[in-house]
């Protein structure tokens, strides 16, 4: 008699199916376009904030120009 397969449990092994790609490989594909999109979102960013500077020089008034106005003359003789 052969002992050594009694005593042994089964292990079930499960197939692990070809067509799925591993962890390693979706997080590197993963990896560029976060980091496109944190780059872009920052350089949007920047770009709202000139934006924002800019209109407030406009509303400002430093950039208008001064006018002159016509002097009145008084007719009070």
């Amino acid at each position: 008699m052969n002992t050594n397969s009694i005593n042994q449990p089964e292990t079930p092994t499960s197939p692990t199916p070809l067509s799925t790609f591993p962890v390693e490989i979706i997080v590197s594909l993963a990896t560029a376009p976060l980091l496109l999109g944190v780059l872009c979102g920052k350089a949007s960013l920047k770009f709202l904030q000139a934006l924002g500077e800019a209109s407030e020089e406009v509303f400002r008034g430093d950039r208008l120009p001064v006018l002159q106005f016509p002097k009145v003359e008084s007719q009070g003789d």
